[in-house]
């Protein structure tokens, strides 16, 4: 073989080797001009609503589902807490008439969730908590319940991702009793699920991907009391009752979703 077969044969591999890395530097020089155009951020939260939208339209009520309206409108002004990785379908079941607010992360990553839950005329309070104080007010997440708290007191119903984020998923944290105690309004366990839908596994939540042309539930819990007198035993104790609840309401919604239809009368 001569010196300039070798090289041809060379070619193919050097090439194999650097255009994933020439790919992944021309995105990276993109992705932070993407990341802080607003036009971009308007125009994925419309797409990402779109799809929502259809997603819900295509997975019908199951026979046994809770009425979110009708919740709100027995138990309201409430916080309906949920869990991370299951929230997907919150924004498209909000039922519009009754006013709700809902804490979002105050990362730049969440700025697009903000966006998408304003154009279903859902309110947005910025912030995260954490199992310590400290945390919680390094995060905003003691200006958040402050600012929830508010919205509680003028008569609108919260929403809250009860575990807290990048942390142990499916465990509650302070923040929801704390805001309980606070405003002396119930806590609401919330889940909802679909009969078809992709698991993110690699994802630290479980992150569930809700896919078209399914059956969905919705199962709302009984609601959670938390005493203004309520002592920091006390809030660890509730704090366990709500993780409890959501995850009793979360294998109801699958359960629900999953089960297969009644066949029909014969003919």
């Amino acid at each position: 073989m001569t010196t300039e077969d070798v090289t041809q044969t060379r070619k193919p591999a050097a090439r194999r080797r650097h255009t994933p890395r020439a790919l992944k530097e021309l995105w990276r020089s993109i992705r932070r001009p993407l990341a802080d155009s607003a036009q971009v951020k308007h125009v994925l939260a419309t797409l990402f609503g779109s799809g929502l939208r259809f997603v819900q339209r295509t997975n019908p009520p199951v026979p046994g589902s809770s009425d979110i309206a009708q919740s709100m409108e027995r138990d309201g002004p409430a916080i309906y807490a949920v869990w991370h990785g299951q929230h997907l379908m919150y924004p498209v079941l909000y039922p519009g008439k009754h006013p709700l607010d809902i804490m979002v992360s105050r990362s730049a990553d969440a700025e697009i969730n903000a966006l998408v839950l304003e154009r279903f005329g859902i309110g947005v309070v910025r912030g995260s908590g954490g199992r310590s104080s400290r945390k919680a007010v390094e995060k905003g997440g003691a200006r958040a319940l402050i600012a929830l708290k508010k919205s509680l007191d003028s008569g609108r119903s919260v929403a809250m991702v009860a575990d807290i984020p990048n942390g142990t998923p499916r465990d509650a944290g302070l923040g929801v009793v704390t805001l309980a105690r606070l405003s002396g309004r119930p806590i609401l366990p919330l889940a909802y699920a679909s009969s078809r839908r992709k698991v993110i596994e690699r994802s630290w939540d479980k992150m569930v991907i809700n896919l078209p042309f399914g059956r969905g539930a919705v199962v709302i819990g009984e609601p959670i009391h938390v005493p203004a007198s309520a002592t920091s035993e006390d809030l660890e104790s509730l704090r366990a009752t709500v993780t409890q609840a959501l995850d009793d309401v979360t294998r109801r919604a699958y359960a629900l979703a999953d089960a297969k239809p009644a066949a029909g009368p014969a003919s």
